[in-house]
């Protein structure tokens, strides 16, 4: 009995050139690339390549990606960024529609620290009313956390009207894109957006590595912490392997976005 798959918004199979871009650094070239020596180097290498390729498919400054151990770590480093930059703004605005991985934290902010937080409905196509959003903008919010694409039913949403009514009130915009990259173009230097983040697997790549931008004037805050891997803002050894992956499906998806349109 021959199987089709057709969950590609769950995740992704990965592509063959991916998992070949990916076997020497899980083998040979398994270095740490925070080591000193030949072995860190090489791996330290591919690490900054693989940076430089991801940030040019997004068309951001690659000094401001830091990769994750997936889309739900990225989100809540996100989210921990914003509310840790201002503990005086204790309202966030979202959707009844998002991720769990910007719901649950949420939720846990405003149970335990006593957060008063938004979720904004959505109409019958899924689609967001603007004026509620900037209706639902106070003095002390600290972030909106709206998803580019719904990875449920795929209905995409104004990301540049969203992040333009955003910085019309000098508030954060995160932008859960884990479900955009790799079916529309992503170009966060004409993007109004602060933070956006990313998850290899939606894209034929491995799981278990994501990655969040963060333009220069939006702060961040480590989640993660201990030594000073990804400039200090996501402590631990880097999945090399991962990230090659990640970089190599980028790069696959940048060849065939024109003719996907």
């Amino acid at each position: 009995m021959t199987k089709i798959y057709f969950d590609n918004n769950a995740t992704t199979p990965i592509d063959p050139a991916v998992k070949g871009a990916m076997l020497p650094y899980l083998s040979n070239l398994f270095g740490n690339p925070s080591s000193g020596h030949n072995f860190g180097e090489s791996a330290k290498f591919a690490l900054n390549q693989s940076r430089e390729q991801i940030g040019a498919f997004i068309n951001g400054s690659p000094s401001r990606l830091i990769f994750t151990g997936g889309g739900t770590e990225a989100n809540n480093t996100a989210i921990w960024s914003a509310i840790s930059t201002f503990p005086f703004k204790k309202h966030i605005i979202s959707s009844q529609v998002e991720h769990d991985s910007v719901l649950s934290p949420l939720q846990f902010l405003q149970d335990r620290f006593g957060y008063e937080i938004t979720l904004l409905p959505v109409d019958s196509n899924g689609g967001l009313d603007l004026s509620q959003l900037e209706a639902a903008i106070q003095p002390d919010t600290a972030l909106v956390s709206l998803m580019g694409a719904n990875n449920e039913t795929g209905v995409l949403w104004p990301i540049e009207k969203i992040g333009d009514i955003c910085r019309s009130k000098s508030v954060l915009f995160h932008c859960d894109a884990v479900q955009m990259a790799g079916k529309i173009q992503i170009d966060v230097k004409q993007s109004p957006v602060d933070y956006l983040t990313m998850a290899a697997h939606k894209l034929h790549g491995p799981k278990g590595v994501g990655a969040l931008y963060a333009q220069r004037s939006a702060p961040i805050a480590p989640l993660i912490m201990g030594a000073a891997q990804e400039g200090g803002f996501r402590a631990g050894t880097e999945n090399v392997a991962g990230i090659v992956g990640f970089a190599k499906a980028c790069e696959l998806c940048s060849q065939s976005l024109p003719e996907y349109h």
